[in-house]
């Protein structure tokens, strides 16, 4: 079984442009955890995830241990509107893994897996055609197993 076979092609994308704001709310109506970035040509260039607006919110740690400063966490959650001003731009992820839509499905999986991401970038020519996740890949498994064997 192929990516092209499991993935999902009804994707929300955003633009670099775009504010955090406006991406933090599609990802809390749409319970997603990430978008990807693409130019107006539809091309691939980042993906932004809710761990990438988080992780604005906190000072280079490194500066902190050196520095021997306290870490006043709940200013920080308070500052959070100082981060939905910026633009996906600002804090999106730029050097981005992707799958084929050719690869076989366990492949893109074992990706998945060694890097800890629950979901990727398919693309053609770095064209973004469209993403697959831990759980499509596990769905298409599992409903083909089930259908060739009773189980």
């Amino acid at each position: 079984m192929q990516v092209k076979d499991t993935m999902s092609v009804s994707i929300k994308t955003c633009k670099k442009e775009t504010t955090i704001k406006d991406i933090a709310t599609i990802m809390c109506f749409n319970k997603i955890s990430g978008l990807p970035v693409v130019d107006d040509d539809g091309m691939l260039i980042g993906i932004v995830s809710e761990k990438d607006i988080l992780c604005s919110m906190f000072p280079d740690m490194r500066e902190l241990v050196e520095g021997g400063s306290k870490v006043d966490f709940e200013a920080m959650e308070k500052d959070y509107s100082s981060v939905l001003v910026k633009t996906v731009g600002d804090i999106m992820t730029k050097d981005v893994f992707v799958v084929s839509p050719e690869q076989p499905i366990l492949r893109a999986a074992s990706m998945m897996w060694l890097r800890k991401f629950r979901r990727i970038p398919v693309t053609e020519n770095n064209k973004l055609v469209g993403i697959l996740s831990m759980g499509d890949v596990h769905k298409a498994v599992f409903q083909e197993n089930l259908l060739s064997n009773s189980v």
